[in-house]
């Protein structure tokens, strides 16, 4: 299959990225961050309709991701979580809290 694309900026793309087989061409450096984050952080969570009736888990589990932020909220640390559901690892939580402290929103 052969893909083609039309780019109407004169500017040339600043950074080529190859994600997942895919050649992704970024415009600058902000979107070339937000597209590496995004790569990090579905390396740690999924979302399947087959699993947990499709809600985002951490990936090779069934642990939601919401289960998380509602124990966090609700005071327990991180390594209780941990303790609590053992399937998740603690790169898993960094990667996910990285990315939900970078998130502008």
């Amino acid at each position: 299959m052969t893909a083609s694309c039309e780019c109407t900026n004169s500017k040339p793309p600043l950074i080529y990225a190859k994600i997942n087989s895919l050649l992704v061409v970024l415009l600058d450096p902000q979107q070339a961050t937000i597209a590496m984050q995004n790569v990090d952080l579905f390396e740690v969570i999924e979302r399947d309709p087959t699993k947990v009736s499709g809600a985002w888990i951490f990936r090779g589990t069934r642990v939601p991701v919401a289960a998380f932020f509602e124990n966090f909220k609700d005071g327990a640390s991180i390594d209780q979580f941990l303790e609590w559901f053992p399937g998740v690892t603690r790169a898993q939580v960094e990667v996910l809290l990285d990315r939900a402290l970078a998130s502008p929103h």
